[in-house]
């Protein structure tokens, strides 16, 4: 719109066309192609880097398909590695490693996976996939071995495991970022019902339990050392 400059009535007008040359259609479409680069691991303090958590799947993906083994009825839970305190250990330490990916209850499966899947996601995304994998199995075969070297009975689950993780987290973030907003209500009640299943489920060992918190808060103080 414009306006007459003499009589100062509104005139529609049509805008020129401009010319533009043949390239320009291909240098817009190469400017929206164009993308920002992958955030890096610590490259923005503060923000965290959105990956997916394969270390944390691993672990999942082999427990549960142990309890799926074990659910064929063709194998026994002493024949995928689950602790008998009646029965020697003898120089079978590879039990200790495979203990915690065994399970042989839904209920106890589901709440100690779920665990696993929550803490050891929330330790992966902040440093890499080998710190949720060696803590696991640390954490475990630590609680299992506890275990036996009591006599406490049996054991099998990934109860210390899970403990183990959420310890470890717990740790590191009262040591490294304790301003930072957090369900502490939540970590509490996830502590209560895992120490709660030992007691609903004996193989769910509150020796083992114990022992993998313990390891786990041992590998939160290492890694909140590691942060600073």
């Amino acid at each position: 719109m414009t306006e007459c400059q003499y009589c100062g009535q509104r005139i529609r007008k049509r805008a020129p066309k401009i010319e533009r040359g043949e390239d320009e259609p291909r240098q817009r479409r190469q400017r929206r192609q164009r993308s920002l680069p992958k955030l890096k691991r610590g490259e923005i303090p503060g923000i965290r880097v959105d990956t997916r958590p394969y270390g944390t799947m691993a672990l999942l993906l082999v427990a549960l398909s142990g309890t799926v083994v074990w659910s064929t009825g063709r194998v026994t839970v002493h024949d995928l590695g689950g602790i008998y305190g009646a029965i020697p250990l003898g120089g079978e330490w590879w039990r200790l490693v495979a203990a915690p990916f065994v399970h042989d209850n839904a209920g106890y499966a589901f709440i100690a996976l779920l665990a696993v899947g929550v803490f050891g996601t929330a330790l992966e995304r902040r440093f890499n996939w080998f710190v949720p994998v060696a803590l696991f199995i640390a954490c475990g075969a630590a609680g299992c071995a506890l275990v036996v070297g009591l006599d406490a009975g049996n054991t099998w689950g990934a109860n210390g495991a899970a403990l183990g993780l959420l310890a470890a987290w717990t740790v590191e973030w009262r040591l490294t970022r304790n301003d930072d907003e957090t369900d502490r209500i939540g970590l509490w009640v996830f502590a209560a019902v895992l120490f709660g299943l030992s007691a609903a489920w004996p193989p769910a060992n509150i020796v083992a339990a114990v022992g993998g918190a313990a390891a786990g808060a041992l590998g939160g103080f290492a890694l909140a050392q590691r942060s600073r």
